[in-house]
């Protein structure tokens, strides 16, 4: 098997921790991230991602149609996230009532069967545009450490924004998930936009789509809320390569340039 360093391959994205690429390679050719296959499309179009605390080498293989191997080496930035020390906290909220956590193990279940799904639709390498707009009040990545034990990092990006106010579809795809009371996350929606990756949106007080529904990109599909364990009305938007928790803001315009733009309308 002949073997080729620097591998010829588009890609379109930051390689950072937390980060969705899309990238683009000859049509037909297989693609491996660390020896794992990726699912390519006809127009040799793949989305690959990077876990908040992932390794900084990468490896990226190529098998092009005629053998040829090629190998393009990824170094990924690393990032520094948000930690905040939070002391005080009452056993009771530290951990749930039994039959709560039962519950919160049954939504956690739905939500991986949808984002395990493959569809084969190119709408993940669409511009993504944001959901909603508006001020962003918490971030991809941060972590509280509760009375010093580490809490689960928070994998969405926060906007805030009044009860009621809409949600859309940030590129096109077909529902995977409506939920609208899981215990943790409140309405809960999940859009799928095809080779693994999808859109997650949390503590929703109304959702307008069911699943199975095909939604364009800026199609209206949910209302902001504060159900679930929330501590006020926002949107918690979320990306996702298959299970890989992603930061959405990798694959947006700056909230900032967004909303320069809507206000010199």
């Amino acid at each position: 098997m002949a073997f080729q360093a620097n591998a010829a391959v588009e890609i379109n994205g930051e390689l950072s921790q937390g980060a969705l690429v899309r990238a683009k390679v000859q049509p037909g050719t297989q693609v491996f991230l660390n020896d794992e296959p990726v699912k390519v499309n006809a127009q040799g179009q793949f989305a690959f991602g990077f876990a908040r605390e992932a390794e900084l080498e990468q490896m990226l293989k190529l098998v092009y149609p005629d053998g040829l191997t090629e190998l393009k080496p990824l170094t990924l930035t690393k990032r520094e996230y948000r930690i905040q020390q939070v002391n005080g906290i009452s056993k009771k909220i530290m951990k749930p009532d039994p039959k709560a956590q039962a519950r919160a193990a049954k939504d956690s279940k739905q939500v991986k069967a949808a984002r395990a799904q493959f569809t084969p639709s190119d709408a993940f390498n669409q511009q993504f545009i944001w959901p909603l707009t508006g001020r962003i009040s918490g971030v991809y990545g941060s972590q509280r450490v509760y009375n010093g034990k580490p809490g689960t990092p928070h994998y969405g990006v926060d906007v805030a924004a009044k009860t009621g106010t809409v949600v859309v579809a940030p590129a096109d795809g077909v529902i995977s998930l409506s939920v609208p009371d899981m215990f943790y996350s409140g309405g809960t929606m999940i859009i799928d936009h095809g080779y693994g990756v999808n859109s997650s949106f949390l503590h929703l007080s109304k959702l307008y789509v069911k699943e199975g529904d095909v939604v364009k990109q800026g199609d209206k599909v949910a209302e902001v809320g504060s159900t679930g364990r929330s501590t006020g009305p926002h949107l918690d938007w979320r990306v996702n390569w298959y299970q890989m928790r992603l930061d959405p803001t990798t694959i947006v315009p700056s909230m900032k340039s967004v909303l320069a733009k809507e206000s010199a309308k």
